[in-house]
């Protein structure tokens, strides 16, 4: 049987007394598409770096394709690609020397090198902007070149941390194009996000975090199905108040119901719906 492409059991991670990542437990399946999703504070950060083994976990284990990230990190980082919210790239070299020095990095034979910066670049349209400094980039350009960069080692499982805060919507859809085409070609991914559209339309599964904790693991239709297809907003008062139901219908059969319908709107409900229902505030 092929093991979990990530594994955490009963992760902690604590700063001085203070808990940021409690009793952590979730897999992924080799090919799936994670979302993991939590409003600021509520650990995902902290989770990506110890998924990366930038931080040693106070508790509990991590394996990544089958190794663990404390005893075993090395393999860890010839297994993963990780593409951060932060431009990482140096902006001082060319395009192709950042993918240069990245392979050099992860000790990439000189017969091979060539062939596979090219190979990547074009994959990511970059390969006419190789002798371009990176800092005359546009910014989806720049992570265009992150991802590139993180895929030239030829990663098994890569993980995505906001990789398209901040993007105009255009330059978003080409890299969510890059990404489910890199899943359709088997490829593990993780993803970190604050868009809510990015996750239904990319990730498999998802994880919601909250306080540290896993406070909800499944697919969208899984919340759906649990909280209400259906739900019926009213904006009468000075607050937005919303009530689901199990069904689209039986939503609409409780407008109907009203006798003052100003104000209220029946419709399906989606993931934003339920996050703010589980943590009790949006992402922002």
């Amino acid at each position: 049987m092929q093991p979990a492409a990530v594994r955490l059991n009963s992760v902690c991670k604590t700063f001085g007394d203070r808990p940021v990542v409690d009793d952590l437990s979730f897999s992924i399946a080799p090919g799936e598409m994670f979302g993991l999703l939590g409003p600021n504070g509520a650990g995902k950060s902290t989770t990506i770096r110890m998924l990366t083994t930038l931080t040693k976990p106070s508790a509990g284990q991590i394996e990544i394709a089958g190794f663990d990230t404390v005893q075993q990190a090395q393999q860890v980082k010839q297994s993963i690609g990780v593409v951060l919210q932060q431009t990482s790239v140096d902006v001082d070299l060319t395009v192709w020397q950042n993918m240069e020095f990245h392979a050099r990095l992860h000790h990439l034979p000189k017969s091979d090198r060539a062939l596979r910066i090219r190979q990547w670049l074009d994959y990511v349209a970059l390969l006419d902007r190789q002798d371009d400094l990176v800092k005359t980039l546009s910014g989806g350009m720049k992570r265009r070149l992150q991802i590139a960069r993180a895929l030239l080692h030829e990663p098994q499982i890569l993980f995505l941390d906001e990789p398209t805060v901040g993007l105009d919507p255009q330059t978003r859809r080409r890299l969510w194009e890059i990404v489910l085409d890199l899943n359709r070609q088997g490829m593990t991914i993780l993803l970190t996000t604050h868009y809510m559209e990015e996750v239904e339309y990319l990730c498999n599964r998802i994880c919601i975090m909250d306080a540290g904790r896993s406070i909800e693991l499944g697919t969208l239709e899984d919340f759906r199905t649990k909280y209400g297809q259906g739900i019926l907003i009213d904006r009468r008062g000075e607050t937005l108040q919303t009530r689901f139901f199990p069904t689209l219908e039986a939503a609409n059969a409780a407008l109907d119901a009203e006798r003052d319908r100003t104000g209220l709107m029946v419709r399906p409900s989606n993931l934003e719906d339920i996050f703010v229902e589980l943590t009790g505030r949006d992402l922002n």
